[in-house]
């Protein structure tokens, strides 16, 4: 039986019980261009197309803007198939897209040196 927080499709003793692919219907290009840091986010509006769980499940995690990245890791499936996964809901228009703004100003040199520090007292 699955375990609660895994949902319907993860199981303690067999894993995954669908695979990947089969998630995607075998597609490994995404419609839309998105990198791991990009910014998706529900738009409200009720996809007009049958979506399968794992499109509901990802759907529900974009309420708030969420990266690529940490909807792959919820879903617990590679990035290209999250990637599929979500321009399906960009094409129906059920989540926005953005990437990630970066901002010109150079990086302060004391934030790199604390970042630095604190990664030497974890290891």
């Amino acid at each position: 039986m699955p375990a609660p927080q895994d949902g319907p499709l993860l199981d303690d003793a067999a894993g995954r019980l669908i695979r990947p692919y089969t998630v995607s219907n075998g597609r490994t290009r995404p419609s839309t261009g998105f990198d791991l840091l990009s910014l998706v986010m529900a738009t409200g509006i009720e996809p007009d197309i049958p979506l399968g769980p794992e499109h509901t499940v990802a759907l529900g995690l974009c309420e708030g803007p969420m990266s690529v990245a940490e909807v792959a890791a919820h879903l617990r499936l590679p990035a290209v198939v999250t990637k599929v996964l979500l321009s399906d809901l960009v094409d129906c228009g059920a989540v926005t897209a953005h990437a990630p703004a970066f901002h010109d100003t150079p990086t302060d040199r004391s934030l790199l040196e604390a970042v630095l520090d604190g990664l030497r007292r974890q290891l």
